[in-house]
């Protein structure tokens, strides 16, 4: 089945945002890890989440060097994360992910 770039966009944001508000992987390579996505999909894929209106913002770890810490959903926006969890699976098998 073929997925439009536009679907497979707005799946991988979707599935980002679970991971990060989850906890799951909340930091770049976290998320590399989880996803398999390069380094720099996972950078833009986190700032493009201010286009579906969801805030995500950057906590610095304290007295960390290097710009470490963790991302955190602040607010969902128009998006109801109960729906995203709920189609995990889909969402997963859409962008062939583990």
């Amino acid at each position: 089945m073929e997925v439009s770039k536009t679907k497979s966009s707005f799946y991988r944001r979707l599935y980002v945002a679970w991971l990060i508000d989850s906890q799951i992987a909340s930091s770049v390579p976290a998320l590399t890890e989880v996803t398999g996505m390069p380094r720099r999909t996972a950078q833009d894929t986190i700032a493009a989440l201010a286009d579906l209106d969801i805030i995500c913002e950057f906590e610095q770890q304290d007295g960390a060097r290097n710009h470490a810490g963790r991302y955190l959903i602040r607010n969902w926006g128009p998006v109801d994360k109960n729906w995203v969890a709920g189609h995990l699976v889909q969402i997963k098998q859409v962008l062939g992910y583990p």
